[in-house]
């Protein structure tokens, strides 16, 4: 039996035991032989299909993780060595000359598609958005044949995009909004003289809800830069498509609040929680005591900007005795992981400064890229070149913001 026809048939027997259990009750009295006889196989049957149910749910999350079938291509299954043969000069040049996706294009795409249960609006990607500027053989000169070595392409200088390697909950292939139960406050205990009433309390519950949100850009391509350019193209496609929305939901991931715009963990905490404004040693164990004494330590990380990473490195722990070692050292501070990135804003106040349990920060995927060709756009139609759009759909939500403490006083 499939996972809804158990449910369904385990829904039934529980029904039917309940009627028996419901009857005895009204007429104020227990179970007969008869009942109890009859009760006790429905058990046994409810327990059967409980097991039933959680292997099918196992098989059902196994087939859902693994790799598709293969429709094209060489049979490479494993999703990210596919996710390095998708090219993306060629989805342009295919929607452009008007032919179907093949090879690994053509398998990412049913295999995305199968994951997240929906075709897309155009062409499902690796993970790439498209820079707001109209790319041409003149500004992009280098990139059409000559005497250069186009395997050599430079590319930009830009953030390092920590916030999802530091440990981020990804939660991918969504189709409707999430809503995930969350623990309150606890029932509490208390101490009471012979004969005395204990004083009640409840448990308290709330919700994580994670929410459709739409991160793009666009970019219109001329016709002969895509007919003529040489391999480097794909490095400039994949490099500056990638990195403009990557860098979108890492920010949101990191800060977030803006317009549109998830609320990450900066804007979840609303405000600096915690100083550096020394900075001093017993600011730095003052940040992971709070942390501890939240009950919310665990494979914790500081975020750092390079100017707070610079102040941190040059402060001794005991005033102008570096024999007893700086607030970063090793890579480290306070004894946890610390990285940089430009991700983290700087402030008036300073440098600013994260340390957190990164896994407490759930990222909801609906759709990581839906790229999409038009070469029909009015304004790029007329002079024969193609419009492309990226969007990506995604939500954060932030499970216990006492895992973090910011500090934006470096």
């Amino acid at each position: 039996m499939n996972l809804k026809t158990i449910r369904e048939a385990k829904a039934a027997k529980v029904a039917e035991a309940r009627t028996i259990v419901n009857k005895a009750d009204t007429e104020k009295r227990s179970l007969s032989a008869e009942e109890s006889t009859a009760f006790d196989k429905l058990k046994g049957e409810i327990t059967d299909l409980e097991a039933q149910e959680a292997r099918a749910q196992f098989l059902a999350d196994a087939e859902r993780a693994q790799t598709g079938t293969v429709v094209h291509g060489s049979g490479e299954r494993d999703l990210d060595e596919l996710e390095r043969r998708v090219s993306v000069l060629r989805v342009v040049q295919a929607a452009v000359e008007g032919k179907p996706l093949s090879g690994a294009e053509a398998e990412y795409n049913a295999e995305i598609a199968r994951r997240n249960g929906r075709p897309a609006q155009g062409v499902y990607l690796p993970m790439a958005a498209i820079e707001r500027r109209v790319n041409t053989t003149t500004s992009g000169a280098h990139l059409v044949p000559d005497d250069h070595r186009g395997d050599q392409y430079i590319p930009a200088l830009r953030n390092s995009l920590l916030a999802r390697r530091l440990g981020v909950r990804i939660l991918s292939g969504l189709r409707g909004n999430v809503s995930i139960p969350k623990a309150g406050n606890s029932v509490t205990a208390g101490w009471v003289a012979e004969n005395s009433a204990l004083t009640p309390s409840d448990m308290t519950f709330g919700n994580a809800t994670l929410t459709p949100k739409h991160v793009g850009a666009l970019s219109e391509m001329s016709r002969q830069l895509i007919q003529q350019s040489d391999p480097s193209i794909e490095a400039l496609l994949r490099d500056d498509m990638s990195f403009a929305i990557a860098q979108a939901i890492d920010s949101a991931l990191i800060e977030g609040g803006g317009a549109n715009e998830p609320d990450g963990v900066i804007a979840t905490l609303g405000t600096a929680n915690a100083t550096l404004a020394g900075p001093t040693w017993a600011e730095v164990l003052e940040i992971i005591k709070d942390v501890e004494v939240a009950n919310a330590l665990g494979a914790h990380s500081w975020l750092l900007t390079p100017g707070a990473k610079a102040k941190l490195a040059g402060t001794t722990k005991v005033s102008a005795d570096a024999g007893a070692g700086f607030l970063y050292e090793n890579g480290q501070v306070g004894g946890f992981a610390a990285y940089t990135t430009n991700q983290v804003p700087e402030t008036s106040n300073g440098g600013g400064a994260i340390f957190g349990d990164w896994s407490q920060v759930l990222l909801g995927v609906w759709s990581e890229l839906d790229i999409l060709v038009n070469p029909f756009s009015e304004t790029a139609y007329t002079k024969g070149n193609v419009l492309i759009r990226a969007m990506a759909t995604c939500d954060i939500a932030i499970r216990h913001a006492e895992a973090f403490q910011y500090a934006d006083d470096v």
